[in-house]
C-alpha cells in the first residue's frame, strides 16, 4: 500500500453569504417595511480518524481543499442555505500541526475523532436586523464573514506499544512474523525492510499488544547514512523499545560494537526517546554452538554493563519468543494500570509524551531540511539525479 507519513496542505473554509435588501411588495400590504434575509454560514473543514484509512496519500497529491460558501439571502426574511462541510478522512495516529505558528491543533487517537481545522464565516445582515422607529426603511445589509484560512502538516505515527530496534539483519522482521499475524519481507541481506511494519501480538485470551518494525539502523545513521533516522519518529509513541541484537552477525561485525551504535544514534535523534524502558533481546543463537551459547551471552552483557531484562531467542525457530511475549505484555498492563489508578504518573507520563513528540518532530524536520540541503548541493555539483526530494511518501506495510 502507498503510505505517506508526512503532507503539508491548506484548507480553507467557505465564505459567509451576503445578506440582502429587500422590501415587503405585496397587494393590500402597503408600507411592508424591510425583509431581507440573512446569508447562510459558509462550510467548515474538519479532519475525522478513520480506521479504515491507513495511508495519507491522498494529500500527497491534493493538496487544497476548500469548503461551499453560503448562499446569500433572499427576500421575505428568507436565510440563505449553508455551505457544505468538508470532512477529510485520515488514519488513526495522526497529528494536526499549524505550519505558521508551530502549534497541535490535534491529535487524532481514536476511530472517529473529529477536528475542526478551520471555521466556517458567518452570514452577512439582511436589511431586517436595521430597522428601527426612525429607520423604517433601512437599506443597509452587510457581507458575509470571510472562512477561515490555514496550512496545516498532517504527521502520521504508527500506534504501536511495543518498538523494535537494531541494526539492518538483526533479525527483527523474522521476530514479529513470529510473534504476529505481520509478514514482512525476510531475506539473508542489509535493509531487508525499507518500511515500517505493525503486527498485533496475542498474548493470551483477551491480552494483546501492537508491535512496530522500523527499517534497521546503522552508524551515522543521524548524519543520513543507510536509511538514516527518518522513521525513527514512529517509536514516538510506544510504551517500551525491544533492543534485538544479532549475536553473530554475518558481516563478521562485533555485536557489541552494534548494540553501542544503536544506543548512540538513538541519543542523537532524541534524548527523551532514549528513556523509554529498553528489553534486550540476544537474538539468533541458533547460530551459535549450544555449549558456548551462555559464555558468549555473558560475553556480551559484560561488555555491554547490562542490567536490565534481556532474554536469549532464535526467531527462526521461535525459541525463547514466548517469554518474551508475556514479559511485554505485563509490563504493559501494569503500566495501564497504573496510568488509571494514578492521577499524578497519569500527568508525568502525559508531560513526557508531549515532550516526545515535539522533540521527535523538531528533529525529524531538521533532519529532513538537512537531506535536501545535501542533495541539492549534489545536483549542483552534478553528483545528484534529477528525482525531487520535496517528497515525504514512503512505502510501508500496515497490518493490523
Amino acid at each position: 500500500m502507498r503510505f505517506v507519513d508526512e503532507a503539508v496542505i491548506t484548507v480553507e473554509a467557505g465564505d459567509g453569504g451576503n445578506g440582502v435588501a429587500s422590501f415587503r411588495r405585496e397587494k393590500f400590504v402597503p408600507f411592508g417595511g424591510p425583509d431581507g434575509g440573512d446569508g447562510g454560514r459558509g462550510g467548515s473543514v474538519y479532519i475525522q480518524a478513520d480506521d479504515d484509512t491507513g495511508t495519507l496519500v491522498d494529500y500527497r497529491y491534493t493538496r487544497k481543499f476548500r469548503a461551499e460558501r453560503g448562499k446569500n439571502g433572499a427576500g421575505a426574511n428568507c436565510t440563505g442555505r449553508g455551505g457544505e462541510d468538508v470532512v477529510l478522512k485520515v488514519p488513526v495516529g495522526t497529528t494536526i500541526v499549524d505550519v505558521d505558528s508551530g502549534d497541535i491543533i490535534g491529535d487524532l487517537v481514536e476511530d472517529g475523532q473529529r477536528v475542526l481545522v478551520a471555521g466556517g464565516g458567518d452570514g452577512g445582515l439582511g436589511n431586517t436586523h436595521f430597522k428601527s422607529s426612525t429607520n423604517r426603511s433601512p437599506r443597509k445589509f452587510t457581507t458575509g464573514i470571510k472562512g477561515e484560512f490555514r496550512e496545516i502538516r498532517l504527521e502520521l505515527k504508527v500506534l504501536a506499544d511495543v518498538g523494535l530496534l537494531g541494526m539492518p539483519n538483526a533479525g527483527k522482521s523474522t521476530f514479529i512474523r513470529a510473534v504476529s499475524a505481520a509478514k514482512p519481507k525476510v531475506a539473508d541481506y542489509p535493509f531487508t525492510t525499507m518500511v515500517p511494519n505493525l503486527g498485533v501480538v496475542d498474548a493470551d485470551r483477551h491480552r494483546s499488544f501492537v508491535m512496530a518494525d522500523i527499517p534497521g539502523l546503522i552508524e551515522g545513521a543521524a548524519e543520513g547514512a543507510g536509511l538514516g533516522i527518518r522513521f525513527l519518529k514512529h517509536l514516538a509513541r510506544t510504551r517500551i523499545l525491544l533492543h534485538i541484537v544479532d549475536v553473530q552477525p554475518i558481516d563478521g561485525s562485533d555485536p557489541v560494537h552494534n548494540a553501542k551504535a544503536i544506543v548512540g544514534e538513538l541519543k542523537k535523534f532524541s534524548p527523551t526517546l532514549a528513556e523509554l524502558p529498553v528489553v534486550l533481546v540476544l537474538n539468533k543463537l541458533d547460530q551459535i554452538e549450544e555449549a558456548s551459547r551462555e559464555e558468549w551471552c555473558k560475553h556480551i552483557l559484560d561488555e555491554l554493563e547490562w542490567t536490565g531484562p534481556v532474554f536469549r531467542t532464535s526467531g527462526l525457530l521461535l525459541e525463547g519468543t514466548k517469554e518474551v511475549v508475556y514479559y511485554l505484555m505485563d509490563q504493559i498492563e501494569q503500566q495501564r494500570e497504573l496510568e488509571a489508578e494514578d492521577p499524578e504518573y497519569a500527568r508525568q507520563v502525559k508531560a513526557f509524551r508531549e515532550q516526545l513528540e515535539a522533540e521527535t518532530r523538531e528533529q525529524t524536520i531538521a533532519a529532513k531540511e538537512a537531506y535536501r540541503a545535501m542533495r541539492k548541493a549534489q545536483r549542483e555539483a552534478g553528483e545528484g539525479d534529477d528525482f525531487d526530494d520535496d517528497d515525504d511518501e514512503v512505502e510501508v506495510i500496515y497490518v493490523r
